[in-house]
């Protein structure tokens, strides 16, 4: 079976230091934990397509990171760079039309920048558009553009101006860190394509930077994808945080709340952001490294999910997403 993870921080940890050409096993433990990605597990775990980001951190709460919309642009090219270096080498092929999503052979990615705030520009959104940008996330805390998870506010008059340009290019919109405020508005000011590549249900887990059953009523009815998490903290209720590991029957519950919700299982998917600044002590037990991610398929199977919606759940979603929503040729 095909797999897809609508969510990896491949170039960030690699840039920071952290070797993912090798197995998970195979790379040291670092500040964020035991490492879980690396490309040979995501190819023996039969993960064909990620959404691989370029993530750039703020510096925040003491920690280091950029301080201007320049350092943001520059800490992007690195990561665009060591990407670029991944393709080269035939590690991972990037895909930037809908034509090229159909039945992979090969581990394939598409970029998502996660967090806007390297964007200075128009001509900055034409120079990730040329290197093969497709996603484009406003916020991850606050930026320029958006309010952000645990920063709650709208859109800022320079964000209804980018939302205007992405448009005009097709990027597609991740709503996964926007608060709400902002998501409400994007939604209004874009008849683009919008996903949340890694967000569970505020149902179960009641902060912001989960999504309310209306925000994900409103992507299912744009047509979007909701990738589930498997950070523990986003999986697990409140009462039951620390006090027990998360398994895959906290994902099976998430993903479960979201096909009740809907009426099916169309718009449901995996964003696992394992490699999220967290190690495997934080993800569900069950799961070492992104090599064991056909467990999920067999959780889905053992709670009674049917073998249509399993496949659509772990690839068929995405894939059919953006077969639609990329660019065409």
């Amino acid at each position: 079976m095909d797999i897809v993870d609508g969510h990896l921080d491949l170039a960030y940890n690699a840039v920071r230091g952290r070797p993912v050409e090798l197995a998970a096993r195979q790379q040291p433990a670092d500040d964020h934990g035991i490492p879980t990605v690396g490309l040979p597990d995501l190819r023996q775990g039969g993960v064909t397509l990620v959404c691989a980001t370029i993530y750039c951190a703020p510096e925040l709460e003491g920690k280091p990171g950029y301080r201007t919309a320049d350092e943001a642009h520059a800490a992007a090219m690195k990561q665009l760079d060591w990407y670029r270096r991944q393709e080269s080498a035939d590690a991972v092929q990037f895909i930037r039309r809908g034509g090229e999503v159909a039945s992979p052979t090969h581990l394939h990615a598409i970029l998502l920048l996660e967090g806007a705030d390297p964007i200075r520009h128009e001509a900055d959104v034409r120079q990730f558009w040329d290197a093969g940008l497709r996603i484009v996330g406003l916020a991850w805390r606050r930026t320029r553009y958006a309010g952000g998870t645990r920063a709650p506010g709208p859109l800022t008059p320079e964000g209804v101006e980018l939302v205007k340009v992405l448009d005009r290019f097709g990027m597609i919109h991740d709503a996964s860190h926007l608060a709400e405020e902002s998501f409400w508005q994007l939604l209004d000011l874009t008849a683009g394509a919008v996903i949340a590549s890694h967000s569970n249900c505020r149902a179960i887990v009641p902060t912001d930077r989960q999504l309310s059953d209306a925000m994900i009523r409103a992507i299912a009815a744009r047509g979007g994808v909701i990738g589930v998490n498997f950070f523990d903290k986003f999986l697990l209720p409140p009462d039951q945080y620390g006090k027990r590991r998360a398994t895959l029957a906290d994902v099976v519950m998430h993903i479960r709340h979201i096909c009740d919700l809907l009426g099916d299982a169309a718009h449901v998917a995996l964003g696992t952001d394992m490699d999220g600044g967290l190690g495997r002590n934080e993800i569900p037990v069950e799961i070492e490294t992104s090599a064991d991610l056909p467990r999920v398929a067999d959780a889905l199977e053992q709670a009674g999910f049917a073998d249509d919606a399993i496949h659509a759940i772990m690839s068929r979603n995405w894939t059919r997403f953006f077969a639609q929503h990329l660019p065409r040729g």
